[in-house]
């Protein structure tokens, strides 16, 4: 008989303030993971995560999801462009 873990989610808010512990409350990665229930590893992946979103390496989360839309708009923008020329192709064909 298994049991099985449930992958938990954390928010950005969430992260930010575990960092927190670490860099500005000067807490110990063991500590902070600890004070929060989650894994040093996490906790590290985070650090990093943020490190690189402050120096411009690394996409925040609220600009890979304006990524997203804008990349959905694009498409649907592309789709309409080629559903018209298609119309004007087929009404310039029966105009001649």
């Amino acid at each position: 008989m298994t049991t099985e873990k449930k992958r938990r989610r954390f928010t950005p808010e969430f992260k930010k303030d575990a960092v927190a512990l670490v860099t500005e409350q000067g807490y110990s990665i063991a500590k902070a993971a600890q004070a929060v229930d989650t894994s040093e590893n996490n906790l590290r992946r985070w650090k990093k995560e943020l490190e690189q979103e402050a120096q411009g390496d690394r996409l925040t989360a609220e600009e890979r999801a304006e990524l997203v839309r804008l990349r959905r708009e694009n498409k649907e923008r592309r789709m309409e462009k080629e559903t018209l020329n298609k119309a004007s192709a087929f009404f310039a064909k029966d105009m001649k």
